[in-house]
């Protein structure tokens, strides 16, 4: 017969606080590997396409100045 009982490794904390939560967190820690950084890649103007301006918007930014208002 297959024993279905879980057994959490730390009390649940249903309320929450910030100090359970950095807790929780804490534990969490060896189980995620952050991913090596990677810098994006400029995109080609010609590969951006099928983006629309509404022209209320174009006005709008039109009639800002360069370094804000």
């Amino acid at each position: 017969m297959t024993n279905l009982k879980v057994h959490a490794p730390a009390p649940v904390d249903l309320e929450g606080d910030m100090a359970s939560l950095w807790g929780d967190c804490a534990r969490m820690v060896p189980h995620w590997a952050a991913p090596d950084r990677t810098l994006p890649l400029p995109v080609s103007p010609s590969r951006i396409h099928g983006v629309t301006v509404p022209s209320t918007s174009a006005r709008l930014l039109e009639a800002m100045s360069d370094y804000g208002d």
